[in-house]
């Protein structure tokens, strides 16, 4: 259904619906957290104002059916955010935040409009919908598409482009939560937007693919070297980031769709929750598994990932690019049932085989009823698998499996030298920028 407005401004397109729906929810919560967590605040009123002119801004551009209509509301958008994020400008560190930030995403803006420039230029449309149904040979699609990958690689804070999230983090919490829940999520909207364009570029989704994963290991890396727990929420942002567009790039955008709701309200109950982890009672996993909790887990894995495959209704070992979504939830059965099973195995299996084939079905039925309702806009199409998917595969399930199993070592003396620079490497290149960091407490003029 499209609103005219002249022209053809506004799309609401199941996508468009999707996401606003998402959008909004979030925004409310978060308006709700924040009445309470912003008391006090001489920008209380100002805070508000902002947050829905920001909300407002994302509805606009997630069903805008103009290229410039949605240039200007992503522009607009990323512009609130920042403003949002130096909540103080008096204090140093916040005001460094937003300016990183604004660059960052400044030269995202930038590349989104030169790709909009060459797509109007090869097919001479400004209407979305008809670029997307009548797309050209030209060969100025290429680099349009790769403009657009840039722009959301900016916006998803992907590798190289991760630091501004990494260093956004003396952002109010309520900020914090709409940025990771809503904004970074940008970049998987604007793929899936374009799908069609990239689909009928199989070597451009292999792409897309590489460094989605490339961000997703980055990520999930530099996760695990954080002590402080927004830090952690940050390389875990970015890290799932990575996966939501390493499955755009398997041609799964219902997938990766499904990944970006979930995860957006999961991270926005993370960061809002985020002030009483310090009293969280963690749970000792007892890593590494002994064989028999971890055959136990496997078998629960598998039961997930043939409960996914039977809720969306796709091949369980497909020989096409399904197979690493299908492995993917595997994975993750094991990994949900890995608790359950750390003693008692035998007794407590049925359970976990339950509650695991439970948990596949629901996703598998989440992925779906949004690949039922984006139908339409054929954009869901597996890709055959190549060397790269393959070899991107074997490099999941290997990093997976050394987390698991990988014993440190008792003393840092009895580590390899390549062990040791790698580690200081990644701990360096997973920590904000020097400037973001408040050193001192003196330097703290949160006033």
């Amino acid at each position: 259904m499209a609103l005219e407005f002249g022209t053809n401004l506004l799309n609401f397109d199941p996508l468009a619906i999707i996401m606003i729906a998402l959008v909004g929810f979030i925004g409310l919560t978060v308006a709700s957290f924040a009445a309470r967590y912003m008391k006090g605040d001489r920008q209380y009123r100002s805070f508000f104002v902002l947050l829905a002119s920001l909300v407002a801004a994302i509805a606009v551009m997630v069903a805008a059916n103009h290229l410039l209509l949605l240039l200007a509301a992503w522009g607009a958008s990323n512009a609130l955010l920042v403003r949002m994020m130096i909540h103080k400008a008096s204090w140093p560190a916040a005001r460094a935040s937003g300016v990183l930030a604004g660059r960052t995403l400044l030269l995202g803006f930038v590349a989104i409009a030169g790709a909009f420039a060459l797509l109007y230029a090869a097919t001479g449309q400004t209407s979305i919908s008809a670029i997307i149904r009548h797309p050209t040979a030209s060969p100025l699609m290429l680099p349009a598409l790769l403009l657009l990958l840039v722009g959301a690689m900016t916006q998803s804070a992907l590798w190289p482009f991760h630091r501004w999230l990494t260093s956004s983090l003396n952002s109010p919490t309520p900020v914090s939560a709409i940025m990771h829940a809503g904004l970074v999520n940008g970049g998987g909207f604007l793929l899936a937007r374009f799908a069609p364009l990239y689909l009928d570029r199989p070597a451009l989704l292999t792409l897309v693919f590489a460094l989605g994963l490339v961000t997703a290991f980055a990520g999930t890396l530099f996760k695990l070297m954080q002590n402080d727990v927004k830090r952690m929420l940050a390389c875990s942002t970015m890290g799932q980031m990575g996966f939501m567009v390493a499955q755009t790039g398997l041609g799964l955008f219902p997938a990766a769709i499904a990944h970006l709701v979930w995860h957006g309200l999961f991270k926005a109950y993370l960061f809002l929750a985020s002030g009483g982890a310090a009293q969280e009672k963690r749970l000792d996993l007892h890593y590494p598994p002994s064989a028999l909790s971890f055959g136990g887990a496997l078998l629960c894995g598998i039961v997930g990932s043939y409960g996914f495959s039977l809720a969306s209704e796709r091949v369980w070992l497909a020989s096409d690019t399904t197979l690493l979504l299908v492995i993917l939830a595997g994975i993750a059965g094991t990994q949900f049932a890995l608790p359950m099973l750390r003693e008692r195995v035998w007794t407590r299996l049925p359970m976990a085989v339950v509650a695991t084939g439970v948990m596949g079905l629901a996703y598998g039925l989440s992925v779906h009823l949004i690949e039922a309702a984006v139908t339409p806009l054929g954009i869901m199409q597996p890709q055959p698998l190549n060397a790269i998917y393959l070899i991107g595969l074997l490099m999941l399930i290997a990093a997976w499996l050394g987390i698991l199993f990988f014993r440190r070592p008792e003393s840092v003396s009895a580590m390899p030298d390549w062990v040791l620079k790698l580690y200081v490497r990644s701990l360096n290149a997973g920590q904000p920028h020097p400037d973001t960091v408040t050193a001192h407490r003196n330097h703290y003029a949160y006033r």
